[in-house]
């Protein structure tokens, strides 16, 4: 397994948000654990971000990107309606013999696409696959709103997953929906029900909207069952299990979680502080971060688990393998992934010039014959 991350540079605190809207430090924190988030810039895409993630998981696990099977993306917040992030994924990677798909799930959504990747190696079908975690939420919140925009951050985390004969991996998995709740968190303009229009840009309608107790009561109630349903499918006592990595939403959430469970609270790995709610890149990060630290040894039990707009909830126990990755990665791979990733940039340059002069000849050559559309 690799794994990478992928932030944007600039970091907004509390003291910020409190500079702009009727809001404070203490306010923030006491009611979220929130400190300060991660706002992507003009240049910054969710794209990016899973690129940027993508990378370093593919170099920490020392993989070539052609060898790549399968990318999954989880996102609520693609570059565009069409074509899907993960396609972009794959061009700017050069992993020319990837299929590629967006899986839409919320805050699940790093989770359901993880068990997804998992089903595609045990199939048979796939031996080597990258699932991507990115959102760029602060471009979906209403910055009027103080109730959730404060919450919310962006960024993005990759896993690559390979087929193995050894023991570690996803031992049990689980996955969840209730679409009777579907209005508690949810944007009500920009798709086929409600259509852009003037209208509903005036009225903020496509910012994001939630009823924050709701959601609170079914996180609370949610994750500790989701938790223990995945234990007991993978035949683990809940108390063996020595990490939990949550959907990092509030850490009253996962203090709830820790108590109903049964376990001490450090057990959950938590970055809500620095990173907000950063959606279905939430899980990834804090793994990949976790596992930077040395924080799993080999043949531990981590759990990780989700819950989101749907409403959608997953969870997934893997036992950690063997000895940390990358870190002795040899130079000229390196290098190799470096020139590899600008042969793609001048692949994909070239082919879509090609595509635009074969176009223009057709439109000529219609010209010339006397025809017209």
């Amino acid at each position: 397994m690799g794994w990478g991350k992928g932030l944007p540079s600039a970091v907004v605190t509390n003291e910020d948000l409190a500079q702009r809207m009727d809001t404070s430090d203490d306010w923030i924190r006491s009611r979220t654990g929130i400190a300060e988030r991660r706002i992507a810039d003009g240049r910054e895409t969710t794209a990016s971000l899973a690129i940027a993630a993508a990378q370093q998981a593919l170099q920490c696990a020392d993989a070539d990107p052609r060898q790549l099977d399968l990318i999954i993306v989880a996102t609520a917040t693609p570059d565009y309606p069409l074509a899907s992030t993960a396609c972009l994924v794959q061009d700017a990677l050069g992993a020319t013999d990837a299929g590629a798909f967006d899986l839409g799930a919320g805050c699940s959504g790093f989770v359901y696409a993880l068990v997804m990747g998992h089903r595609a190696i045990a199939s048979g079908e796939n031996d080597l696959v990258l699932v991507i975690g990115a959102d760029t939420l602060s471009r979906m919140v209403d910055w009027q709103d103080r109730s959730t925009c404060v919450l919310f951050g962006d960024g993005a985390g990759a896993v690559l997953l390979k087929a193995s004969e050894g023991p570690a991996g996803v031992q049990s998995t689980l996955l969840g929906s209730d679409g009777s709740g579907s209005s508690m968190l949810y944007v009500p303009a920009g798709g086929s029900a409600r259509p852009a229009s003037a209208e509903t840009v005036a009225a903020r309608e496509h910012a994001l909207r939630m009823d924050g107790r709701g959601v609170y009561r079914f996180a609370t109630q949610t994750m500790a069952e989701a938790c223990e349903l995945v234990a007991e499918g993978a035949g683990v006592p809940v108390a063996d299990v020595q990490h939990f990595v949550p959907h990092q939403a509030n850490q009253r959430i996962i203090a709830q979680a820790a108590k109903r469970l049964g376990v001490d609270e450090s057990r959950f790995v938590s970055n809500l502080e620095r990173y907000g709610n950063t959606s279905a890149a939430s899980v990834p990060i804090a793994l990949c971060e976790a596992a930077e630290e040395g924080r799993f040894q080999s043949g531990e039990h981590v759990l990780m688990v989700g819950f989101g707009a749907g409403l959608t909830w997953a969870a997934a126990l893997v036992d950690w393998g063997e000895a940390e990755p990358g870190a002795a990665v040899p130079w000229w791979h390196s290098m190799g992934r470096r020139v590899l990733y600008g042969w793609a940039r001048a692949r994909s340059r070239a082919r879509r010039t090609w595509r635009a002069l074969a176009e223009w000849a057709w439109s000529v050559f219609r010209r010339m014959a006397g025809k017209s559309d």
